[in-house]
């Protein structure tokens, strides 16, 4: 330590904040934040002797970084603890590709930055040292851990699970990349009290994460959020970190899940406790199909994993319900586990996002499967598509003749969540005889199309609204099976007296207390579940239901039966979606169009945050002359607008009399409730959503493609201004 110069590095650090703050590059809140904790945690890292004996090069990396005068990498690796939000912790494992290249070649301890605000194996095992610390207290000694095809994820489910046997718990651990659903359905299955998965799910290659899951495998609640944050991760030491090594671990307290039998040249570190936790979960998704699974299926299918874990489990599960004619995507190594995304980075400096409700995934999968597949593409009836950790579902389907025009001549498009979930919706509620309607209701975010609401509406099935993620959609069908929920809640005020104007958005609509089965749970972020009637104790599923957050590969199975059913009565998808939906005059013509921005990853590091507060700032200017009266957005008045801030991430973002975080967006509609536009920020991160919903009663079997094209003009048109006024420059590529 004695040879370390910490005047240089004060003086680097503070030059650094100083020139950015005086450049206008950072605002006063991040500067204080960044003067604050940026030496102070430095410090801690070159100095903390178990640190070094946890990662003996942790502190080269570091000094690498501070010889090469790295003073903005630096400030945005040790300037604050990595957020802790509602299903843990996602972030960089670090800002470039050379750093990550480095760690898939040289291991967990690559000599490369790292800090208490990049996700490294110090961090987790500080992470998890509280998680652990918590669970004991509270009387559980079980977890599931698992991993997808994130850059070393299987070394970081290793060390994490030592930690959790070292603090006395039995480990259940995937013996290869699973997708997170399949954690989720295990921890009840195996009556863990939580369980974890390795993954940064869609983001980009220079990303990992800790998806953390309670014992009914939804995300934890609030309060026990709370509670396990503040009162135990947060007062951690390095000294709280013990490890026992897994050939170490005493007979029993290693079990490992995977298929029928133990997997050739994996290493089971002596233990031979293995529980085939894919038949169960294939047995499970099996009980909710409405067809016959014995039944002949013609259904031509594609499928693309992305890189990810779906990529054994998807067309598994699909052959054993009798789907045979699957082509499964190997070209551009899209098959291969391969946590640098190549056929997403072919362009130097672009980070894209293997997202499979993103187009530009889905012209990917597209192109790979017209190479790989050349004579098969005009018989294809389906592409289908998973994230790396398969929690999300991407549909490619055939598009109407009399409709290409409006996709840019294209034979195949893909459909938006929005539609897919409307589509599932209707079908269950047309086909499944069983489902109680007068106990039935669905619960879907804010920002998931209003169709879903009418389609609800027409059966009389009961809808909650809620905030965006599967945690709260959760905790909504929670409330209802618990009869915690209130009756005709509207939009309103949480606390009057707020001067930040703190909204609720939470309704219910037909609801009551006999409304106990929920029949499906839906993000416009590509997730969906369905819960079902209330659970036989707090650490089990849902009768009848499926896993408490998003699950693609269950969506995968469910979407593949309607395409076969579609196919059988001489349809498609889309035809389906236009008939029984769009065409329906309770109904009518639904577009929902979303942008990111930027379009992938964030506005990066300290410099990021000034940048996303401004846009934010503009949008709550808008909000104000909206409030006046007056304001056009895309050629359309605004008649109406809200704010939606509930305040949950208000220890990331301390809310100031200039500064308003509001969390879920603020809403501007034009004319009705069914037209509007949400700017919606990203809650840990650099970066904002755009949510445009335009709706049209007046459609019919002659006017439909017409207004299609309309509704999708109107909606590009209000994007473009927004990101217009609000200094968000819109990529070419939208």
């Amino acid at each position: 330590m004695s040879n370390i110069d910490f005047s240089k590095i004060e003086k680097g650090v503070n030059g650094y904040l100083d020139a950015a703050l005086n450049a206008g590059k950072i605002d006063r809140q991040s500067y204080d934040m960044a003067k604050k904790n940026t030496l102070t945690y430095l410090r801690q890292w070159l100095t903390d002797e178990n640190f070094l004996r946890i990662s003996p090069n942790v502190r080269t990396g570091i000094m690498s970084a501070v010889d090469a005068g790295k003073w903005e990498e630096l400030v945005n690796t040790f300037r604050k603890k990595m957020s802790f939000g509602t299903g843990g912790i996602r972030g960089f494992m670090a800002g470039d590709r050379e750093s990550i290249v480095r760690l898939k070649e040289e291991g967990l301890d690559a000599p490369i930055l790292k800090g208490p605000n990049t996700i490294n194996n110090i961090v987790l095992l500080l992470t998890s040292a509280g998680v652990a610390q918590f669970g004991r207290e509270k009387g559980l000694d079980k977890i599931v851990i698992g991993y997808d095809s994130r850059i070393r994820g299987a070394d970081f489910a290793k060390i994490i699970a030592e930690e959790f046997l070292a603090f006395g718990f039995t480990v259940y651990m995937f013996d290869e990349a699973c997708p997170f659903p399949e954690v989720t359905f295990a921890i009840p299955y195996v009556r863990a009290g939580m369980g974890i998965l390795l993954s940064a799910s869609h983001n980009d290659y220079r990303y990992n994460g800790y998806k953390l899951c309670g014992g009914n495998g939804s995300q934890f609640d609030p309060d026990e959020r709370s509670d396990m944050y503040n009162n135990y991760i947060q007062k951690v030491t390095s000294g709280d970190i013990k490890l026992m090594p897994l050939e170490t671990a005493p007979k029993g307290r290693v079990v490992w899940l995977g298929g029928e039998e133990k997997l050739d040249g994996v290493n089971y570190y002596g233990h031979e406790q293995h529980l085939d936790i894919h038949g169960a979960h294939r047995e499970h998704i099996k009980a909710f199909l409405l067809q016959d699974a014995e039944s002949a299926k013609n259904l031509n299918i594609g499928f693309c994993a992305y890189h990810g874990a779906g990529r054994i489990a998807v067309p598994r599960l699909l052959g054993e319900i009798g789907f045979k004619n699957i082509d499964i995507i190997h070209k551009n190594g899209l098959y291969d586990l391969n946590g640098l995304f190549p056929s997403f980075n072919s362009d130097p400096g672009k980070e894209q996002q293997p997202d499979p409700g993103d187009r530009r995934a889905g012209k990917i999968a597209v192109e790979a499967f017209k190479s790989e597949y050349p004579d098969k593409w005009g018989g294809l009836d389906v592409l289908i598509g998973t994230d790396p950790d398969a929690d999300r579902l991407g549909v490619t389907a055939k598009v109407p003749v009399a409709q290409r025009a409006i996709f840019g001549g294209l034979d195949y498009a893909l459909l938006p969540a929005d539609e897919v979930w409307s589509l599932l919706l209707w079908y269950r509620l047309h086909l499944d005889k069983s489902i109680e309607k007068d106990k039935a209701f669905i619960v879907l975010s804010h920002t998931t199309t209003d169709a879903l609401v009418l389609l609800a509406k027409k059966y009389g099935v009961g809808v909650i609204k809620t905030w965006v993620g599967f945690a709260a959609l959760s905790a909504a069908v929670r409330d209802s099976w618990y009869g915690e929920l209130a009756e005709g809640l509207t939009e309103g005020k949480k606390d009057p007296n707020d001067p930040l104007t703190d909204m609720v958005v939470l309704e219910t609509l037909g609801m009551n207390k006999n409304r106990t089965y929920n029949l499906g749970a839906f993000e416009q972020s590509n997730g969906f579940s369905l819960l079902g009637y209330p659970p036989k104790d707090k650490g089990s599923l849902g009768e009848k239901g499926h896993v408490r957050d998003k699950d693609g590969t269950f969506a995968a199975i469910l979407v593949a039966e309607i395409a076969q059913w579609a196919k059988d009565q001489g349809s498609s998808l889309y035809e389906l979606i236009d008939k029984h939906i769009y065409l329906d005059p309770g109904i009518g013509l639904f577009y929902n169009h979303y942008e990111p921005d930027p379009i992938d990853g964030e506005y990066p590091g300290i410099e990021g945050d000034r940048m996303k507060k401004a846009i934010l700032r503009r949008a709550l200017g808008y909000y104000q002359i909206a409030k006046a009266g007056g304001l056009k957005i895309g050629g359309l008045p605004v008649s109406n607008v809200v704010m939606y801030r509930t305040g949950k991430y208000d220890h990331v973002y301390p809310p100031t009399p200039d500064w308003v975080f509001p969390d879920e967006g603020v809403r501007f509609y034009f004319g009705d409730e069914l037209n509007h536009l949400t700017v919606r920020p990203s809650g840990t991160g650099n970066a904002l959503r755009l949510h445009i919903q335009m709706h049209d009663f007046a459609v019919n079997e002659g006017n439909l493609a017409g207004k299609k094209g309309e509704l999708r003009a109107r909606a590009k048109q209000v994007a473009g201004h927004i990101r217009e006024l609000l200094g968000a420059p819109r990529s070419s590529e939208f």
